[in-house]
């Protein structure tokens, strides 16, 4: 007897009570999790023993995958001293800056061990510096995946040299894509094993221009955006509201020298901001201060971010895939920065001493990105029609999605959309949560998948700083919508069912 079909998420998603825990997709390696209640998501928070069990997957850099938890035990049982924990890098490179990093911020002693299998690498660490040990993980990006965890405890790789042939081969296929997408050589553009990866190799590259000197974030961004420049490198100065003053003081602080580089979403994630870039850009490379954008919401399919930045970096874990069940990112330098030799140069020789992005994992970004501008702007389509119903709605306060694409100033393509992600806002904590449960969307973390997904973006990503959110204009019960390729339609009606027909009075 055959197994059963898997379940399609664009028609049965996961939505009800007993999905807890659910993979986003079904599949053995999801990079999402079902979250189907504004209660699960606050206990997933607060850490609930009925969380922890029910959990079967996770956004990686955050969760770590089963896979990956048995491969850190495996390490530990053969490496680690008594009172000593483990993590496992994808490479020698990887697993000394951890070694540094822990060293740094816990003035614990850190150890690197080969793993005698590939490039794997053990980062052995006392138990007290576990809290330094695992923000390394979530921050550098240089995660070890799932598939190459697998292949790791069944050390069975196979025909090692066929592998890494076919993986060489999807690599170049990805960089060629994503090149012909951005009007660039293949040559600019280098490929990681997550977008935050991407984001802390595009850190290092700005803040070695000007050792010593602070970058500059615009606009409120996704939540490790800024913690990558706080916590690599000589910090961050942040700009929650990238408004007109902002835009005066990040410039006059580039032209006196007092900044490394300056870093933005285009749009930002969650308040889908865009940040009016045209002529601060040229003040900046007046200046000689790097610009380094983050295209991930948008896309290269509706956005030229290279026409303003020197640097790009993207999750292609997002609408690249669109499948959700593959972690990895991309960073591209723009030919006509006159960083561009040096970046290029540099990136090159990186990627000489570790190539960290798993051969099988590219094989399957390959092949989920070969429709990507076609999904692209199906999921433009469906943002675009749910804000327009969302703000017709007596129910909504407010929604947060570009206003057109003339947003993204010389930034837009011709005949580019907003992307796929909006967000909104009900009266109060209490019709989001209603609203939430009773939304028929998957719901969890991540954007980008093919099946729509929503999430009270706020409380996971700032649990613990609610209130600072708020500060910056990010309310407590704010949800984030990712729309995935659903009929139009039936996305429309599923907002109907979950909405109040009017707010109380």
């Amino acid at each position: 007897m055959s197994d059963p079909a898997p379940r399609q998420l664009s028609t049965e998603p996961a939505w009800e009570a007993h999905d807890l825990g659910l993979p986003l997709p079904p599949t053995q390696h999801a990079v999402s999790v079902a979250l189907p209640l504004w209660q699960d998501v606050i206990d997933y928070e607060e850490e609930h023993p009925r969380i922890a069990a029910a959990l079967k997957a996770g956004y990686p850099r955050f969760f770590v995958h089963p896979l990956v938890v048995q491969l850190f035990a495996e390490a530990a049982r053969r490496w680690a001293a008594p009172g000593e924990g483990s993590l496992v890098l994808p490479s020698r490179l990887s697993a000394q800056r951890g070694a540094d990093y822990i060293r740094e911020k816990s003035g614990s002693p850190a150890r690197v061990v080969p793993c005698g299998i590939g490039q794997l690498h053990a980062l052995l660490f006392p138990e007290s510096a576990r809290p330094a040990a695992r923000a390394y993980w979530r921050y550098c990006g240089a995660v070890v995946s799932s598939r190459l965890a697998a292949r790791a405890l069944a050390s069975d790789f196979g025909d090692a040299v066929e592998l890494e042939r076919v993986g060489a081969a999807a690599k170049q296929t990805l960089r060629a894509r994503l090149a012909a997408l951005s009007g660039v050589d293949p040559g600019d553009v280098f490929l990681f094993p997550s977008g935050m990866n991407a984001m802390a190799l595009a850190h290092r590259l700005v803040t070695d221009l000007r050792p010593g000197l602070p970058t500059a974030q615009l606009d409120f961004p996704y939540v490790d955006v800024l913690r990558v420049q706080q916590e690599f490198g000589s910090g961050a100065v942040f700009f929650p509201l990238a408004d007109a003053a902002a835009l005066e003081k990040t410039a006059a602080l580039a032209a006196a020298g007092s900044l490394a580089a300056v870093f933005a979403e285009v749009p930002s994630n969650p308040l889908l901001s865009c940040v009016p870039l045209d002529a601060l850009a040229g003040q900046l490379r007046a200046a000689a201060v790097p610009l380094v954008l983050d295209d991930t919401v948008a896309t290269a399919v509706n956005i030229d971010a290279l026409a303003v930045a020197d640097l790009v970096t993207t999750s292609l874990t997002k609408a690249c895939s669109g499948a959700g069940d593959v972690i990895a990112g991309a960073l591209t330098v723009n030919p006509r920065s006159p960083w561009h030799a040096r970046f290029r140069a540099q990136l090159e020789a990186e990627q000489a001493q570790h190539d960290l992005l798993w051969a099988e994992d590219a094989v399957v970004l390959e092949r989920n990105s070969r429709d990507f501008p076609e999904r692209v702007r199906r999921m433009n389509a469906n943002a675009e029609a749910l804000t327009e119903f969302l703000r017709g709605h007596p129910a909504v306060q407010q929604v947060w999605y570009p206003a057109s694409p003339a947003a993204f100033g010389r930034m837009a393509r011709p005949g580019g959309g907003r992307g796929c992600l909006f967000s909104f806002l009900l009266r109060d904590e209490a019709a989001a949560a209603a609203c939430y449960d009773q939304l028929r969307l998957s719901k969890g973390p991540s954007l980008g998948t093919n099946f729509s997904l929503c999430c009270p973006y706020t409380l996971l990503a700032h649990y613990q700083e609610l209130d600072w959110a708020a500060s910056c204009g990010v309310p407590r019960h704010l949800l984030r919508v990712s729309a995935g390729l659903e009929p139009t339609e039936e996305l429309i009606r599923r907002f109907q069912s979950a909405l109040p027909a009017a707010p109380a009075p």
